[in-house]
This record gives structure tokens, C-alpha cells and sequence, in this order.
């Protein structure tokens, strides 16, 4: 019993590390961008986030390393799918989002793709092998540089507001951050790991839900900071990129470190993760915006979601 309480204490701890860790991170990360003078769109799918994708990063990859690879898994999956029906649900449900022109043309359909890849890899023999993962990785480089690039040669763009503070105290701390990020997400694999079999879940399940919302947190911190100081783009490119972060670099470098042996009975949260991506297209395509209909249904999604993880556990 005491063993047990230790352990609940060590993953809220964990969580605590993770979420502030990743907070210092994005404002060293962001106040870089700003200094080079990033546009916002481009600053929130890339800096803020990968920044805010870390804590999925380090739970995932230490997950791999220690052969717990359907936590690994059910983590990208459950934050990709908390991402859009949970972040975007809550910020279009508190204040209307508009979306730009490339994200409905680019970056949406290049997310579907990816999806709709990683699905296909699954499905040829239920694992991602370290040729599939090394693919993964290739696709975020190229993604990456071609949005560096575009940036570049965009003229008038959106930037965000002046540096807070100078590069050097910018870089201290993403290092303090990047450090926070990772001994956060080595507490929060032990003991969801350790709750799981102590309480009889499953793996799948754990990193479905309470480790998936947990990492997801950053995002949803950062998002609805975003939707305070009305930028919209910010919260937008942070969900996509998060998600498309998670597909390319997360599973990509966890499956390149050692193959990942996926359950089929997650055939039914992958099937959920194309449809909720095509629904995000179809929802921005409609009105080039997400309104507070749109939000409650993504939310009332989310809950049936939930609701039906549990029962199936």
C-alpha cells in the first residue's frame, strides 16, 4: 500500500516536471525563434511544437529503451487523438480559430498522409521496424527544412512579439528544460508502468489515456496561452505539428532505437486517428475556422472516446 502511494506521488511529481520542464523549454525554444525572426505559424510548427511534443518524446523513447513497446505506441496515439478533439475542441469552444491558407493546404493533408503511412506500416505485419522508423525520421527532416525554407523566402510575414531576453539566457533554458523534460518522463514510464500491473491495466490503456492527456498537457497549456494573446495561427500549428512531430520523430526515433511490436486490438484507436484527421480537415475546409460547434463536437468525441478505452479495458 505504501509502495503504492509512493508511486502515485512519483508519476504526479513526474507529470509536474514534465509540464514545467516543457514550459521553460518553449520559452527558450521561442524567444530563439523570435530573435531570428520566425514567423508565428512557422514557430508553432516547429519550436513550440517540438517543444511541447518532448514530454511524448522522452516518455515514448524511454519507453522503447526499456522494452515497454506498446506504451510507446498508445502514447502517440492517444496525444495525437487528445490533441486535436481535446485542444482544438477546448480553444474553438472558448474563441473562434481561423486557419491560414497553408495550413489547410500543406500542412492538415501532410498530416493525413503521414497517418494514413504510419497505419500502413502497422498493418503489414502489426510493428514499426527500424527501416520504418529511419523512413519516419527522414520525413520530419525534409518537413522541417522545407518550412525553414519557405519561411525564409516569405516576404511580409506574421512575426511574433520582441525577445524577452537574449540568446544566451535562451539557450540555458532549453538545456534546463530539455534536462527537466527527460528525468520527468523516466518518473512518469516507472510508474505508470508499476500502477498498470499493480491495478491490473494494461499497458495500452495507461498510455492511452492517463500518460497520453498527461504528456499532451504542454500542448493544451501553450494552446490556450496562444488563444489569450489572440494567436490563432500559434495554436493551430502547434496541434498540427505536435501531431505530426509525434508520427515522425517520436515513433520514428523509438522504432529506429528497437523495432515496436504493435496489439491489434489498437486497430480500432488507429482507424480513430485517420478519421479525427480528416474531421479536422473537413471542419477547417468548410469555413477556413474552427467555431464553438465544431468544438463541442470534438469534445463530445473525446468523452465517448474515453468512455469507451475504460470499457474496453
Amino acid at each position: 500500500m505504501i509502495e503504492l502511494l509512493i508511486q502515485i506521488i512519483l508519476l504526479v511529481v513526474g507529470f509536474g516536471i514534465l509540464i514545467k520542464g516543457s514550459d521553460v523549454f518553449v520559452s527558450g525554444s521561442s524567444n530563439i525563434a523570435t530573435i531570428l525572426k520566425i514567423p508565428t505559424l512557422v514557430v508553432g510548427l516547429t519550436i513550440v511544437a517540438f517543444g511541447t511534443s518532448a514530454p511524448e518524446a522522452a516518455v515514448s523513447i524511454s519507453a522503447s529503451l526499456q522494452g515497454s513497446n506498446a506504451l510507446a505506441v498508445s502514447n502517440v496515439v492517444g496525444s495525437n487523438i487528445f490533441n486535436i478533439l481535446g485542444i482544438i475542441g477546448i480553444c474553438a469552444l472558448l474563441k473562434e480559430l481561423k486557419l491560414g491558407e497553408n495550413v489547410l493546404k500543406k500542412d492538415i493533408p501532410f498530416l493525413l498522409i503521414i497517418t494514413l503511412l504510419l497505419v500502413g506500416f502497422i498493418l503489414l505485419n502489426w510493428d514499426l521496424t527500424r527501416i520504418e522508423g529511419i523512413i519516419l525520421l527522414i520525413l520530419i527532416i525534409i518537413y522541417t527544412a522545407h518550412l525553414v525554407y519557405t519561411s525564409k523566402k516569405s516576404k511580409g510575414a506574421d512575426f511574433v512579439e520582441k525577445p524577452k531576453f537574449g540568446i544566451g539566457k535562451s539557450i540555458l533554458y532549453v538545456i534546463i528544460g530539455l534536462i527537466a523534460i527527460i528525468l520527468g518522463a523516466q518518473l512518469v514510464v516507472n510508474s505508470s508502468s508499476y500502477l498498470a500491473i499493480a491495478c491490473g491495466m494494461s499497458e495500452t490503456l495507461v498510455g492511452l489515456t492517463i500518460v497520453a492527456i498527461g504528456t499532451s498537457l504542454p500542448e493544451l497549456v501553450t494552446s490556450l496561452t496562444a488563444l489569450k494573446r489572440n494567436e490563432n495561427q500559434l495554436v493551430i500549428g502547434n496541434v498540427i505539428g505536435s501531431n505530426i512531430f509525434n508520427i515522425l520523430f517520436v515513433l520514428g526515433l523509438s522504432s529506429a532505437i528497437n523495432p515496436i511490436t504493435v496489439s491489434s486490438n489498437m486497430i480500432i484507436d488507429l482507424a480513430l486517428m485517420i478519421f479525427i484527421t480528416i474531421l479536422c480537415f473537413i471542419f477547417g475546409k468548410s469555413q477556413n475556422k474552427f467555431d464553438r460547434k465544431e468544438g463541442i463536437i470534438l469534445i463530445g468525441l473525446f468523452i465517448l472516446y474515453m468512455a469507451f478505452v475504460i470499457i474496453r479495458n
